[in-house]
């Protein structure tokens, strides 16, 4: 049976050069209306995890999360989903630092009214920032990973960081750590405390 993966799988062949007919079939099958470009799969798993906390099944709903494996991908997704390909509704996060680049490839695509929310420096900073330090570190010790935390933290590198600088380098120093904070971290959030670019992001799905 179809599902969401399968879509994700053929649009992510098709924007690597492969044929468009797999992702086309799949669409209408699935009645995709809506995409959601992120970076990665911690995004991705932030995303899902507050829609799931919301009561929402986005796939449901015809609404994809596809994780573009980096922001330098964003023009080959836009190509395949956008005017030129499906024809489907773009929307999505972006860092602030790749904003122009996101423009500039959503208009050469010709998706440039797609409409992307900005976080500061990346997703985990506005989490980190939402949650705060101390409860960021409780859910780190909750998962039992203090020890490697405080590995991290006595590293010299580290000594002139900010504590939320060095919490945000920290999930990202293990393979899989970041996707699996991207579910945690939004689980623990109060509903009032959601940043931002991710609470406007799902409001408009």
């Amino acid at each position: 049976m179809a599902d969401m993966d399968s879509f994700r799988d053929a649009v992510t062949a098709w924007a690597a050069g492969g044929p468009g007919g797999p992702a086309r079939e799949l669409a209408a099958r699935l009645d995709v209306r809506t995409v959601v470009l992120l970076e990665g799969l911690s995004d991705a798993a932030a995303v899902g995890a507050l829609a799931a906390g919301r009561g929402r099944d986005l796939a449901a709903e015809g609404i994809c999360v596809m994780p573009m494996g980096g922001a330098m991908n964003v023009g080959h997704f836009a190509r395949v989903l956008g005017p030129p390909g499906l024809d489907l509704r773009l929307t999505g996060l972006c860092d602030e630092r790749e904003r122009g680049f996101y423009a500039r490839g959503l208009e050469r695509a010709g998706a440039g009214r797609a409409e992307f929310f900005v976080c500061a420096a990346d997703l985990e900073d506005e989490l980190i920032r939402a949650l705060g330090v101390t409860r960021v570190e409780e859910l780190v010790r909750a998962q039992g990973e203090l020890r490697p935390l405080r590995t991290f933290l006595s590293q010299p590198a580290q000594r002139d960081r900010t504590p939320q600088q060095q919490l945000r380098r920290f999930l990202g120093t293990k393979k899989g750590r970041k996707i699996h904070y991207g579910r945690v971290l939004v689980e623990a959030l109060r509903p009032e405390c959601v940043p931002a670019p991710l609470e406007d992001l799902l409001a408009r799905l």
